[in-house]
């Protein structure tokens, strides 16, 4: 069964604004930390950005940083990726990822994500090119 799901990839210019959701099919994700990741062709999936459960603290790597911001709407129990100014190298299929772990925050190497979550969606395809 799908536990997660993202949503709302699509075809931009650069310049442009899209917004992406994370939503789970089982569980609260008000629950737990969330993380958002990319990862474009023949590179590694890379961290983007991450909101703890808590305190709902944020991080965003550096490329991203300004641009994009991360947010929960629980009554939806959904976490939203607003990415605004995109480039052609924010181009990926982006995914969200948790461990489902209660009170485990999010794990950074700065102020990036680290892609250590056992559970992910399907992605989502990001397509910034005039």
């Amino acid at each position: 069964q799908v536990q997660l799901a993202e949503s709302g990839g699509g075809l931009v210019q650069p310049g442009g604004s899209l917004r992406l959701s994370c939503a789970a099919s089982r569980f609260g994700l008000d629950y737990y930390a969330v993380g958002w990741f990319r990862q474009a062709p023949g590179k590694e999936r890379e961290g983007v950005s991450c909101i703890n459960s808590g305190d709902g603290s944020k991080f965003y790597a550096d490329s991203v940083k300004g641009r994009f911001t991360i947010s929960r709407d629980n009554a939806k129990n959904t976490v939203y990726l607003q990415m605004n100014s995109l480039q052609p190298e924010d181009t990926a299929v982006y995914y969200c990822g948790t461990d489902f772990a209660l009170g485990q925050p999010c794990i950074t190497q700065g102020t990036t994500p680290r892609a250590t979550y056992e559970y992910w969606g399907q992605g989502t395809q990001v397509t910034v090119s005039s």
